[in-house]
């Protein structure tokens, strides 16, 4: 219960920050609504009204936190509300994000556990030169470079949209997202089995004639699993986040272009919205994964 409590000053802050940084940033979102033909100074006012737009900043700040209490994200300039835009995108989001994270956890976990068991030999040098590789090179490059040579260039999947669906849609922007997520998690998990492979215990557990499977597998690999997990449960909340910019590159139809034309059209009410939603997803997962630490070692206690 107090993990639950100590969620809610973490939530005001970030939501707090999040409010600022969108509404105190220069430029009238009222102009960028009417384009190049200015809107008449009754219809201004009565928009500024609506949206409470001359309002101190706590005092729309307090009224957005209000909203949020009750379930309610606003609406944007054309009366839609922002839950129901969110909801409507989220699940192509979720998607390439749930894709994504799979196969980031097939590829990390199996990289680093083999390199963890082979320390030192040619397989852990080459999982070395593979990850810092990745983490050298940003993401849009890997994503452009991957829709030219198996989009374009041998035409295995379609290089941007959606009309193949699930999974042919997402299996190249899910692979870009892996691929560069998985770096991170093989060299965790390579350094967290190796540290696990070196304790007493499992020198005891050789010493009583345990196979070198049972041992990694029954023993070590569990316990050298905790850190693991933490980096899991939080980096699919990262992914959430992350997919902005891979959607846009693919023209997939999430929140990443929903937020991207939110912010071109200075519609702050959307832009607001999406960010909170996507810090109680953080926040909900490092929650769960709270609580997969007591099923993974009993020992840890909530």
């Amino acid at each position: 219960m107090h993990r639950v409590l100590q969620m809610i000053p973490v939530l005001i802050g970030s939501t707090f920050i999040i409010y600022a940084l969108t509404f105190l940033v220069p430029g009238d979102p009222i102009a960028s609504l009417s384009g190049s033909r200015p809107l008449p100074a009754a219809t201004v006012e009565q928009i500024r009204q609506a949206y409470r737009l001359d309002d101190p900043f706590l005092v729309q700040y307090a009224s957005y936190l209000w909203g949020l209490l009750r379930g309610d994200l606003g609406i944007d300039f054309y009366g839609r509300p922002v839950l129901g835009l969110i909801l409507d995108r989220l699940p192509v989001t979720f998607a390439l994000a749930l894709t994504a994270w799979v196969m980031k956890l097939i590829i990390g976990i199996v990289i680093g556990v083999v390199a963890g068991m082979r320390r030192n030999g040619p397989f852990d040098h080459g999982a070395l030169a593979f990850t810092v590789l990745l983490l050298g090179v940003p993401g849009f490059v890997i994503a452009l470079g991957g829709q030219w040579l198996f989009g374009l260039k041998l035409g295995w999947v379609d290089p941007a949209g959606i009309s193949a669906g699930w999974p042919l849609a997402f299996l190249l922007p899910a692979a870009v997202m892996a691929l560069e997520a998985s770096a991170g998690l093989a060299r965790l998990t390579r350094t967290s089995l190796v540290d696990v492979l070196q304790a007493e215990y499992l020198s005891t557990a050789r010493a009583k004639g345990l196979s070198r499977g049972r041992v990694v597998w029954g023993h070590a690999l569990r316990n050298a699993m905790i850190p693991v997990v933490t980096y899991l449960g939080l980096s699919l909340a990262g992914m959430l986040g992350g997919a902005v910019i891979i959607e846009s590159i693919f023209n997939l139809p999430g929140i990443g272009g929903l937020m991207v034309s939110a912010i071109q059209n200075k519609e702050g009410t959307l832009v607001v919205g999406i960010a909170t939603l996507l810090v109680l997803v953080y926040l909900l997962f490092n929650l769960l994964v709270d609580l997969l630490y007591g099923l993974i070692d009993p020992r840890v206690r909530l």
